[in-house]
């Protein structure tokens, strides 16, 4: 993979430190730790933003509702069966 952005980051003497240790547990670079775990951590929130985990009770009756026939929505149907703005002759 190319690198060919940049990122800087400001950050206290202690923070520089804990990526520099946690950076060397590692046996990697401090940039290449950085980057590794910020990467890591953005794709497990995009994941959580976009997938979520059930017990399978709750999912059975998640599904349920999902599967059950709508309401009827009394100002839903009348809205539904008005001409629209689109069905009007303009001049």
């Amino acid at each position: 993979m190319i690198k060919d952005e940049r990122l800087n980051i400001r950050l206290s003497a202690r923070q520089k430190t804990v990526l520099a240790q946690a950076a060397q547990v590692r046996h990697t670079t401090v940039s290449d730790f950085v980057l590794e775990t910020a990467v890591q951590a953005a794709e497990q929130l995009i994941a959580e933003q976009s997938h979520f985990r059930l017990p399978e009770a709750d999912w059975k009756a998640f599904c349920e509702i999902l599967d059950a026939p709508p309401k009827p929505i009394a100002a839903l149907r009348t809205l539904l069966n008005e001409p629209s703005v689109f069905d009007r002759d303009v001049p």
